[in-house]
């Protein structure tokens, strides 16, 4: 497959996995900000969405308060926020387009669709658009996509790029899902564990779409230490760290042996995974949650560069 090829259909699967994410980080700040605001939080809702997006200071340059209507706009909207929906959506189209003939008939009409869709939504009155219209919306267009790829691609070196898109953008999108819980850590330690923050904590199962999944895998109540396990370490979890960085070790496994070689991208991938393998939540929390997904974003991302390096071609977009 050549370079570019490969290049546009690993981009097409993040683009699309962001945009789901951004959906999601939406959902979050909604949820929670209906919880009264009793200040006692150190942060409101929104600005720690921001801070665990890395987004604030892009935000507030070019909206300022942080409040819904303006987050709303800046994580759907924004075409110039490379993070929104809108953006994401328009550069997988991009990215589809441009390989064509790679893709089947399923997944561009999904992709294309997603894409009609998106101007059709930019066209109505804001007035008309709903939170939870613009996060479903998402979120299904997303998951047409996904699913038309794996009901339809051929098991092929695209299908393998695609995929290795989709693991290390989860990996890096749940990391930071988890992480807006610490922008939004109470000041004070007999908070820990109240109703208001157990409540933090479903909001975020709920906007992963894991929550069922978490009471059939641990029942009983809702704990930092039992989400911590669930979205980090348990590979039950479709959305756990260790799950997506083992689909993407499979995947590049796969590319290695299809091409006869071993790569950077590779070796980077496997120690990743060995380091998760050997963890548990009691190191994770002895180093510090943050600190620990703070460091795992970073590896996401040298992996990303690695991928870059060894099979794609251009600017990493």
């Amino acid at each position: 497959m050549l370079s570019r090829t490969a290049d546009n259909l690993y981009w097409l699967a993040r683009y699309m996995e962001r945009a789901e994410t951004a959906a999601r980080f939406l959902e979050v700040g909604g949820r929670i900000a209906l919880l009264p605001n009793v200040g006692q939080g150190n942060r409101n809702e929104w600005d720690a969405l921001l801070m665990a997006m890395g987004t604030a200071d892009a935000f507030k340059r070019k909206y300022g308060d942080a409040v819904q209507r303006n987050l709303e706009s800046h994580l759907f909207f924004d075409h110039d926020n490379p993070f929104s929906v809108a953006n994401c959506i328009t550069r997988a189209r991009e990215n589809g387009r441009i390989v064509r003939t790679a893709l089947t008939t399923q997944v561009w009409d999904a992709l294309n669709s997603a894409f009609q869709e998106l101007r059709a939504l930019e066209r109505l009155p804001r007035s008309e658009l709903t939170l939870t219209r613009l996060t479903d919306w998402t979120m299904r267009a997303a998951a047409l996509v996904r699913g038309a790829i794996d009901a339809s691609q051929l098991r092929n070196d695209g299908y393998d790029f695609l995929n290795i898109g989709y693991h290390l953008e989860r990996a890096d999108n749940t990391a930071r899902l988890l992480d807006v819980k610490y922008y939004v850590l109470l000041p004070r330690i007999d908070f820990v564990g109240s109703g208001l923050d157990n409540y933090q904590w479903s909001t975020l199962l709920r906007a992963l779409s894991v929550h069922r999944a978490f009471h059939w895998a641990y029942g009983g109540e809702v704990t930092a230490a039992k989400i911590a396990h669930f979205l980090i370490l348990n590979r039950q979890c479709p959305r756990a760290l260790i799950t997506c960085i083992e689909g993407a070790n499979h995947h590049l496994d796969r590319l290695s042996r299809g091409y006869g070689r071993t790569t950077p991208a590779q070796t980077a991938v496997r120690c990743l995974l060995e380091e998760l393998s050997e963890t548990n939540t009691e190191l994770v929390f002895d180093e510090g949650l943050h600190e620990f997904l703070t460091r795992f974003i970073r590896d996401v991302s040298a992996l990303g560069g690695r991928m870059g390096d060894s099979y794609l071609s251009g600017d990493q977009r």
